[in-house]
Order: structure tokens, then C-alpha cells, then sequence
């Protein structure tokens, strides 16, 4: 087989091996735990028993699937990533760590979706449904998956998707939450290990920050890049994008699942920094590869760069980790769409949870084929698929949701779908039919934010005054 298979060695294999087995025992012990008659609340929440340790894990493991969309920024782009990638992120994980999670753990809801139901109305929450279900499939970790598939074995990008995928799925077909929390335990520890191993051997091969310095550009040093007017606006952005989180299913899910409401602010904030040393391997390793190997493809420069520079053993040790990434993103989101689909849009089709376990696990399927396939159509980017849903994630619901959450009853369930309608429209409008003179100058996130608050500034102004 063609790729870069041929550069493992025998230990290689052993210890990939290893680690693949260590993660699918650690499933197979999360399927025979599970209840056999299993609630909604124990199958989407594992009946809301995470303990810190278990949360954090989770919770860390389930962010990092887009492994590849952040080395290719990075190899490009040098510390502007910590800005675009990173710190802002940083900051939407500790809002939400203050303001909202001891308020969603506090919630009866079990979902995303019902809870903008319990604090709208139901039709509101239909929409949110969908809106979910697009933030949640797994295109970007589809495409990475690929990606790592392609160069480690030669084979088309796209095979590497749908055969990584459905591996994926095979998995999470059963065992609910459970099952995706018992492999992310073992894939935290793997996938956190590999990133700090390359960029170990990295700085061992070639040296600290002057080797770095000798071969880089200086505006890779800079957080504000080249400071032009179009970076500066790009970084904001992503600002816009990371605020996102506040509206992200899996940090709802992870709270509603929490044992405690300490548990989940004490969790995220405990996450923050092993994602800020998480970030800090895979930024500096990047920067490495850009160093030492500038020719090679940014999309897979980290992963080539790994492979040549990683002795016998490691190497497999990092595929692995890389796979775990990965694995550890798509299991919970495919999870999450799937529940979205049952439970929030046509749960009140079925009248018990048991018959409701059939269309999950068809809709596990659906939302493994559908990331496939929207990755096929976004050509494989990773940075346009978490450009354009993260973009209308933040347009359209970040302002009411957390607005209604920190102001409950402020909002009207009309004044929200008129603001969710309006952005997305203005979102979709700006990107594809406005003038191009004026999309290089404005970002269509900005006009989406803009119309979402001035729709409900407005709308609960008239309402008031109607009630008044």
C-alpha cells in the first residue's frame, strides 16, 4: 500500500495496535454498563452522572476533532492562530463557565434544543433543532479523518472519510452517551500525549525558538499577523465565531449531564488550560514543520512533518493520537445530531424512549453520510466549513439564547424566530448574491450579528408597548 505506511516499523504497528485496543475496551466497558431499559436521561445524559475527572475528559477529548484545520492555520500563519484559534476561545469558555453553567445544570432539559423550547416556546424550538443539527454534524472531522487517512495510506481523501467515518459509527450505534464517554477517558489521554511527544522530539531535533526564528518570517511571531486591515478583521471574526460556544451542544450536553453545577464550572475552567497546552503542541509543532519543512501541503504538513521526525514507536503512538482526536469529535457529534433528530424533532412521534432507540441509530447513519458528503461539497477545507455553520451559528442564535438565559422572560418566542429568520437570511444573502466590494469589506457575520440584535432591541420595544 502506498503512503507513508511504509515508514513504520514493527513497534509502530504494536503500539497503534495497542491504543486502538486500550479505546475499544474502553467502549465495550461503557456498553455493559448501560441499563437495559435505559431513560432519555441515561442514554443522552448517562443519567447525569459525570464527576469531574470524567467531565473534563470528555469535554477536552470532544473539542479537537478539526485537529488539521488548526496545524494548516498555523503552519501558515505562525502565533495569529493563538488569536484566531485560541484566545478568543478561551475567553467564550470562561463566560460560559460564569454565566450560564450553573443555570443550564440547573435545568430539567436534556437537550440544547428543549431547553430554548422550555425558555421560548416549542416552536422555537423546532428551529433550534435544526440549526442544532447542522452545527453538530461533523463535516470539518470528516474532512480531517480524510485527510489523515490519505496521507498514512495513500488512499483518496474521500475513501478515508467514509471508512473512517463509518468505523466511528460502528461504534456509536450502541451504548448511548455511555459509550462515547468510556472511549473519549482513553482517547484524552492518547490524543493529549502524542501532541506533547512531536513537539518534544521537534525542539530535540532542531532546536528552541532561534531555530524557529532563523527559518520563520517574523510575522509569524506576531498575534496580529501582518496587521493589515483585512487580518484585523478577520481576527474579529473569529471572535464573533468562539463566542459560538455559547451556544455549542456539547458544552449544553456536558452540563446537563454534570453531577453537580460545581462540577461543570469547576470542569471547563480546568479544561481552559489543558487546552491552552494542547494548543501550545500543536501551534509550536506546526511552526516547526513550517521551519524545517516549508514545501510541504499545509493540510497535511503536521501530520508529514510527525512522520519524518518521530522515531519507531512514537510514530504510532501519534497516529493514534491524531485518530483519537479525531474519533473522540465525531462520536459525540454524530451522537448529538442523532438525538437531535429523534428526541427534538420527532420525539412526540414515539411514545416511549425504547422505540425511539430504532430511528437514532438510523439517524446515526444519516448524519455519518451527510458529513461525508457536505465535506465532499465544501472540497475538503476545514477552515470554510467552521467559517460558514460557525457563522451562522453566532449570527443567529448566540444573542437570543444567551440573552433569554441571562435575562429569562425578556424575549418573546416571535421575537426570536423573526431574529433567527432575519439573520440567517442576511447571513446567506451577504455570502452568495451581496457586491463583492462590499463582502471584502464587511464579513457576512457582522451583518448577521447586527440584524439579530436589532430585530429583538426592536421587537421588544413594539411588544411592550403593545402590552403596555
Amino acid at each position: 500500500m502506498s503512503g507513508s505506511l511504509s515508514v513504520f516499523s514493527n513497534l509502530d504497528w504494536v503500539v497503534f495496535g495497542a491504543c486502538m485496543a486500550i479505546t475499544l475496551a474502553f467502549v465495550v466497558y461503557g456498553n455493559l454498563k448501560k441499563k437495559i431499559a435505559q431513560s432519555d436521561a441515561d442514554y443522552i445524559l448517562m443519567g447525569r452522572q459525570l464527576t469531574l475527572p470524567i467531565f473534563v475528559a470528555t469535554l477536552v477529548a470532544t473539542w479537537y476533532g478539526g485537529i488539521f484545520g488548526v496545524t494548516e492555520i498555523a503552519f501558515e500563519q505562525g502565533l495569529l492562530t493563538f488569536m484566531t484559534q485560541s484566545l478568543f476561545w478561551y475567553v467564550a469558555y470562561i463566560l460560559f463557565a460564569f454565566l450560564l453553567a450553573k443555570k443550564i445544570r440547573r435545568s430539567a432539559a436534556i437537550t440544547l434544543p428543549e431547553l430554548v423550547q422550555q425558555i421560548f416556546g416549542p416552536k422555537a424550538g423546532k428551529v433550534a433543532a435544526v440549526f442544532n443539527i447542522f452545527n453538530v454534524v461533523p463535516i470539518a472531522y470528516a474532512i480531517s479523518l480524510g485527510h489523515l487517512v490519505h496521507v498514512v495510506a495513500g488512499i483518496e481523501m474521500w475513501q478515508g472519510m467514509f471508512l473512517g467515518t463509518f468505523f466511528v459509527l460502528g461504534y456509536s450505534l450502541f451504548g448511548g452517551f455511555r459509550a462515547v464517554i468510556y472511549s473519549d477517558l482513553a482517547q484524552f489521554f492518547i490524543m493529549c500525549s502524542s501532541v506533547f511527544f512531536l513537539l518534544f522530539f521537534a525542539h530535540h531535533q532542531y532546536g528552541g525558538l532561534d531555530f524557529l526564528q532563523e527559518n520563520l518570517p517574523a510575522e509569524s511571531f506576531s498575534l496580529w499577523g501582518d496587521g493589515s486591515w483585512h487580518t484585523l478583521s478577520q481576527i474579529v471574526v473569529w471572535g464573533f465565531i468562539a463566542l459560538s460556544t455559547l451556544v455549542d451542544p456539547n458544552f449544553y450536553q456536558r452540563c446537563f449531564a454534570a453531577d453537580s453545577e460545581k462540577t461543570a464550572k469547576v470542569g471547563i475552567l480546568a479544561s481552559v488550560g489543558i487546552w491552552f497546552l494542547f494548543d501550545c503542541c500543536t501551534i509550536f509543532g506546526s511552526m516547526y514543520a513550517a521551519a524545517a519543512m516549508p514545501d510541504l501541503n499545509p493540510e497535511s504538513a503536521y501530520l508529514e512533518f510527525a512522520l519524518k521526525t518521530l522515531p519507531a514507536g512514537f510514530r504510532g503512538f501519534f497516529i493514534a493520537g491524531v485518530l483519537a482526536t479525531i474519533f473522540s469529535t465525531i462520536d459525540s457529534y454524530v451522537f448529538i445530531a442523532s438525538n437531535t433528530i429523534s428526541y427534538d424533532l420527532f420525539g412526540s412521534y414515539f411514545k416511549n424512549s425504547l422505540s425511539r432507540r430504532w430511528l437514532d441509530r438510523l439517524s446515526i447513519v444519516l448524519v455519518g453520510l451527510l458529513a461525508c458528503f457536505l465535506a465532499m461539497a465544501f472540497q475538503g477545507s476545514v477552515k470554510a466549513v467552521w467559517k460558514t455553520f460557525g457563522s451562522l451559528s453566532a449570527g443567529c442564535l448566540l444573542v437570543p439564547v444567551v440573552w433569554q438565559l441571562l435575562k429569562p422572560g425578556y424575549l418573546s418566542e416571535r421575537s426570536f424566530l423573526i431574529s433567527v429568520f432575519l439573520s440567517g437570511f442576511a447571513i446567506a444573502y451577504w455570502r452568495n448574491l451581496a457586491p463583492e466590494v462590499w463582502t471584502n469589506i464587511i464579513d457576512d457575520l457582522y451583518v448577521g450579528i447586527f440584524l439579530s440584535v436589532l430585530s429583538l432591541v426592536v421587537g421588544s420595544v413594539c411588544e411592550k408597548r403593545k402590552f403596555a
